[in-house]
């Protein structure tokens, strides 16, 4: 049999030994030895990342479907509310997955009760399943490791103890011994897991640090100067090494520069890439002290937010809100208060190209994970040339901060140089047992008001966000029936329903066609934005109407949402967008939140047909 991926001989070094490191997987009983079980979870890993850049940053996982040694099926979730990677890799594999391992980076999550990747692996005849990594968030930890398992599906976690503390390769029944055998097992592991934690890393440091992952990036010459004295500095860095950065903007969720950074470069910050994933862009300036012209007011293909002290030059936030660049207020402009900021947003990736001024107080905040340094083979010289990095007020090489695990990798002339400022928080020790995850009480006391917040799908009830993967089957305008892959698919595309124009109806089949509720949402707001004449006239009328049809056919259509739905009587809901005013609830409560009323609006219809079915009934 011909494999589509050969996993068998890869070649791996390793690092010395650590301290600590779990029990690794030791082979399978289909005739996969260990190490190939952990080449083959690296590859999930490495499969998993490959919709980085095209869509906007999510858990990423990676489904690896094997026989023998060879990956007869794989997939990827491009984006949340796309297929998931367990179904892709089953479809892929057709049926060689029946008695075959699959091999995930990822404990699967489910969007409130979609349990489409455990269900996929069981009804395809998966034999065993290899996890790579226990979610991380709480409400989803352990949850689809106890499914699979009540299916009857063996699982493995790697690093968890499997074997006891005799290993055994079950490929040649050999018990294996010797320090050098197991401590390359332990080396294998080692890595296996690293690339499991490095593909989620942005998910893990949100969880375990409630701010995003961020990077700071920066250019600079071998003398370390990111410029010449005078400030110039197109460029420092080859065009190669550009071409990596957009790649980095791609993966991210914002772009954080500060005001010095606008004055002396006006950058555009995009990715540039023709398509793909679009980074929000963060100017952080304490003073308003900005150029009334740059491109970074241009908010026609990137959303501009401009953060700044409460009370700044309120004449200058004027302008820009006219401009359609978003201004918001801190008591106190500092880092870690922007990325709580983002935090709140939704984000899980930020990317810092500021210069040396403020690149210096989000180290010393805390809030920086890692270094990415592009260095070229130049020497630029200056006392007065600017550094990367500002005053970090250490006296002594000693408190020099050190990198860990490093890399270096030649961009055409120049030298990439990255490493993480602070571990990846690795939450496995403190994950409770699968059966300890508790279920949801509705129970609501109407003396003690609870808000229920929802925004990201991965959220706990982020079910009830227009992008989950919950279809909705609509009548078109001539009454045929037509599924929808989520809500935003449907309300977005019914911006251009009525109109007489073949554009139009180009533009209801490019939304039917997204791939994702995300890129639904994108085209729907892009094409909006740019053919406005083409929008329906009675849009600003009807939306409210469409969304409330839109919301019943799916609780209607998935019966376990409609349940969560009901659990939460008593709270009010809130979607916690922070910029869209009208469906969501602001960042400080100022948003009319159409979309929270019009779910409480349902749940209570379904509340009082239900209690009217109770009262038939006895």
């Amino acid at each position: 049999m011909s494999s589509l991926l050969s996993i068998g001989g890869v070649a791996l070094s390793f690092p010395p030994l650590a301290a600590g490191l779990r029990r690794p997987i030791c082979g399978s009983a289909n005739g996969v030895g260990a190490a190939q079980e952990a080449a083959i979870v690296r590859r999930a890993a490495e499969v998993a990342d490959l919709s980085a850049g095209h869509s906007a940053p999510h858990p990423n996982s990676g489904c690896l479907i094997a026989r023998g040694g060879d990956v007869v099926g794989q997939g990827f979730l491009y984006a949340q509310g796309t297929k998931c990677a367990e179904l892709q890799a089953v479809e892929m594999a057709g049926g060689l997955a029946r008695g075959a391992t699959a091999y995930l980076n990822l404990e699967p999550d489910d969007c409130y009760g979609d349990h489409t990747p455990v269900s996929s692996l069981v009804q395809a005849g998966i034999s065993r399943v290899v996890v790579g990594l226990r979610h991380p968030l709480k409400h989803l930890r352990g949850k689809a490791i106890k499914s699979l398992r009540s299916e009857g599906v063996p699982v493995d976690v790697l690093g968890e103890d499997l074997n006891g503390k005799v290993f055994e390769d079950k490929v040649t029944r050999r018990t294996i011994g010797s320090t050098k055998e197991r401590n390359g097992l332990y080396y294998l592991n080692a890595e296996a897991l690293k690339s499991c934690l490095v593909v989620n890393a942005p998910l893990l440091y949100r969880t375990a640090c409630h701010v995003p992952f961020s990077i700071l990036k920066y250019a600079m010459t071998l003398d370390g100067k990111i410029a010449a004295s005078s400030g110039h500095a197109s460029w420092v860095s080859s065009k190669l090494s550009r071409g990596r950065v957009f790649e980095l903007r791609g993966r991210s969720d914002a772009i954080v520069v500060g005001g010095n950074t606008v004055r002396r470069d006006d950058p555009q910050l995009t990715a540039r890439h023709g398509g793909g994933h679009v980074p929000v862009r963060i100017v952080m300036s304490q003073t308003l002290d900005l150029p009334e012209e740059a491109k970074l007011w241009n908010v026609f293909d990137a959303y501009t937010i401009v953060a700044t002290q409460r009370g700044a030059r309120k004449d200058v936030q004027k302008k820009l809100a006219k401009k359609g660049v978003e201004v918001v207020e801190f008591d106190i402009l500092n880092p870690k208060d922007v990325m709580e900021y983002c935090y709140d947003r939704g984000c899980l990736s930020i990317l810092w190209e500021c210069g040396g001024a403020l690149a210096a107080p989000a180290i010393s905040s805390g809030v920086i994970h890692k270094v990415c340094a592009f260095v070229a083979p130049k020497i630029i010289g200056g006392l007065n040339a600017p550094s990367p990095v500002g005053e970090l007020r250490m006296v002594q090489m000693s408190q020099a901060l050190n990198l860990i695990d490093v890399s270096y990798e030649q961009i055409g002339p120049d030298m990439l140089i990255s490493g993480f400022l602070q571990p990846i928080p690795d939450l496995s020790p403190v994950i409770p047992q699968a059966d300890e995850t508790s279920a949801l009480d509705p129970t609501v006391s109407p003396y003690d008001t609870k808000i229920i917040s929802f925004y990201k799908t991965w959220d706990l009830y982020g079910a009830l966000s227009n992008f989950s993967p919950h279809p909705v089957r609509m009548p078109d305008e001539d009454g045929t029936y037509f599924t929808w892959s989520s809500v935003e698919h449907y309300y977005q595309a019914h911006k251009f329903v009525g109109v007489e124009s073949p554009l139009a109806r180009d533009f209801i089949e490019q939304i039917k066609l997204a791939k994702s509720p995300e890129e639904a949402a994108r085209l729907g707001r892009k094409l909006q934005r740019e053919h406005p004449e083409l929008v329906r006239p009675d849009w600003e009328s009807v939306k409210i109407e469409l969304m409330y049809r839109a919301l019943k056919c799916k609780f209607s259509m998935h019966p376990h949402l409609k349940s969560m739905l009901c659990s939460t009587a008593g709270s009010v809901l809130v979607e916690a967008s922070p910029h869209d005013l009208f469906w969501g609830g602001g960042r400080e409560g100022e948003g009319l939140n159409y979309l929270g009323r019009l779910l409480m609006q349902l749940r209570s219809e379904i509340l009082k047909e239900n209690s009217k079915l109770r009262a038939n009934s006895s």
